[in-house]
């Protein structure tokens, strides 16, 4: 006999801890990820990558802080669009947007208070104006090459799409622009014959393509085929590393891994520095990229799409290693179809139907998961009753 803690309660107590341990929400906390921080010995240079993972350092600073190397801080966010100065334009030419800010001192001042809350904005975080976990753990991974300022706001919704959806997280290119072709429209891409990487099979990678193009093309009235004949393709792939010739020179292992211009550019330019793979149980680096996540994301550039602030889109702007993201969400889904009409084959509703199913069920999940407490509480109060036996 053990008195008042008996047998029967030892049961009640062993079934407690297996309750919650299975029961308890499995969501991560929010703290930075390591593996968005991996800088590796594939890297033969510092670059900006390594610079992005030090900021780290800036965990928690806010308005009037000031940290050695917070201009660095200050340039990342003027290349991505969010303080004035130079930033890459990705529409038809080969130039730079520049304008002029003081990006030397290290001082978190009242402009840089702005950039950050518009970037939490913009990339769906909480909105703090200070540099917190999920904002500096957004900062510091790989990202597109793109810079979020490229695109413009989507327009308000057509009136016939209202019922579906009412609010819209999906962006433009500055002026909308799309590619324009006789109906049935078909664009061909081609790769570069000397910017390729050789540890994939040529076969394999041109498979990879295919279906990220396929995914788009199942959505609105637009094919894609490939060419042989490279000077004449609408859409021209390579992989290239550092200073490539466009301006937007590529900055080593993780960092910016890819970028593509707005139509009707069609240059698609990936990092040949990254380690690119299309099956992580094959490729066990740290550092590895899903080659299809990061060509269906591009792609979207390709026919116009700017970055979208839903995390689960394909166009949001950051994929952290050893992540797939290639199924086209609503946000990816009706901007396209905004610029080109959809796919007679292809039902929206469908994918709505879909998304919503997905939502219930796991806010339902979480829903049950969050009564533990009482069910704890309960078991509790069983627990230490007075006992007979």
């Amino acid at each position: 006999m053990l008195g008042f803690f008996s047998y029967y309660h030892l049961s009640i107590f062993l079934f407690l801890s297996l309750f919650l341990s299975l029961s308890h929400p499995c969501f991560p906390a929010r703290t930075i990820p390591d593996q968005v921080t991996v800088i590796t010995a594939e890297s033969d240079v510092r670059n900006n990558a390594s610079t992005w993972h030090e900021f780290t350092r800036f965990l928690d600073a806010q308005k009037g802080s000031h940290v050695n190397g917070m201009s660095d801080l200050k340039k990342y966010l003027q290349r991505f669009g969010y303080l004035p100065g130079t930033v890459p334009d990705n529409t038809n030419t080969n130039t730079s947007t520049s304008t002029s800010t003081n990006s030397t001192d290290d001082n978190f001042d009242t402009q840089l208070e702005s950039a950050i809350i518009l970037y939490q904005t913009k990339l769906g975080l909480p909105v703090t104006g200070k540099l917190d976990a999920d904002t500096i753990s957004t900062i510091i991974s790989p990202r597109c090459g793109v810079a979020d300022d490229a695109a413009a706001a989507a327009p308000p919704p057509p009136h016939g799409n209202a019922t579906l959806r009412t609010t819209r997280h999906y962006a433009y290119f500055y002026g909308k622009p799309r590619w324009v072709r006789t109906s049935p429209m078909t664009l061909s891409y081609a790769f570069t014959p000397n910017a390729m990487i050789n540890y994939l099979s040529p076969t394999d990678v041109r498979r990879v393509f295919r279906r990220a193009f396929s995914r788009w093309s199942a959505v609105i009235p637009v094919n894609f085929t490939e060419t042989g004949e490279y000077l004449l393709a609408d859409i021209k792939i390579g992989f290239y590393r550092g200073d490539h010739g466009d301006g937007e020179p590529f900055d080593g292992v993780l960092g910016v891994l890819a970028h593509a211009f707005s139509p009707e550019n069609g240059r698609f330019h990936l990092d040949a520095a990254e380690t690119w793979t299309l099956d992580f149980e094959e490729e066990r680096s740290k550092s590895a990229i899903d080659l299809e996540s990061v060509a269906t994301h591009e792609i979207g550039h390709l026919l116009g799409l700017g970055h979208s602030s839903v995390k689960e889109a394909v166009m949001y702007p950051s994929l952290s290693p050893r992540t797939k993201k290639v199924d086209l969400k609503i946000d990816d889904v009706e901007g396209v179809q905004a610029l080109y009409g959809s796919n007679p084959n292809f039902k929206l509703s469908s994918l709505l139907e879909s998304e919503n199913s997905y939502n219930q069920s796991l806010s339902s999940t979480t829903s049950k998961l969050s009564n533990w407490p009482f069910f704890f509480s309960l078991i509790l109060f069983i627990l230490f009753l007075p006992t007979t036996i």
